[in-house]
């Protein structure tokens, strides 16, 4: 029931076209995915630095990426929980790497890690913990 790159990029277009606009999906995989987002001066705070919410919102959206990419096209998935747990100062001229593992997949819920990198950076700058309810199946 997995859905591929192509039908994900599809899905959002189609759903959440403004979530394509400043990002790329680079890799989906079985139980992950891996985001590229550019980042411009709307995501800067005060001292060349990536805000948190800017943060928040790449960490959420690769969460959802990848639960896309293992369950399929859940459209009504939606986030009950975020942790994050700031490092460093990402680096406000260099765009944002998340790498997400879907780490439970519950009949209801689903929890994952994402590490944000700045790019071409190993050293993280925030990890996030995330959970996601899925819509109850009708029952018959």
């Amino acid at each position: 029931m997995a859905a591929t790159k192509d039908e994900i990029m599809g899905f959002l277009a189609q759903e959440f076209p403004q979530a394509l606009m400043k990002s790329t999906i680079e890799e989906i995989t079985p139980r992950g995915a891996q985001l590229l987002y550019r980042v411009d001066a709307g995501d800067l705070r005060p001292g060349q630095t990536v805000s948190g919410p800017t943060l928040m919102l790449v960490a959420d959206y690769v969460l959802y990426i990848a639960i896309l990419g293992h369950l399929g096209l859940v459209a009504m998935a939606v986030t009950t929980n975020m942790t994050i747990n700031f490092f460093r100062k990402p680096n406000g001229n260099r765009d944002l790497r998340a790498v997400c593992k879907l780490i439970k997949v519950g009949k209801t819920l689903v929890t994952g890690e994402v590490w944000l990198y700045s790019l071409d950076d190993e050293e993280p700058v925030a990890h996030v913990i995330g959970t996601y309810a899925l819509p109850q199946k009708p029952t018959d």
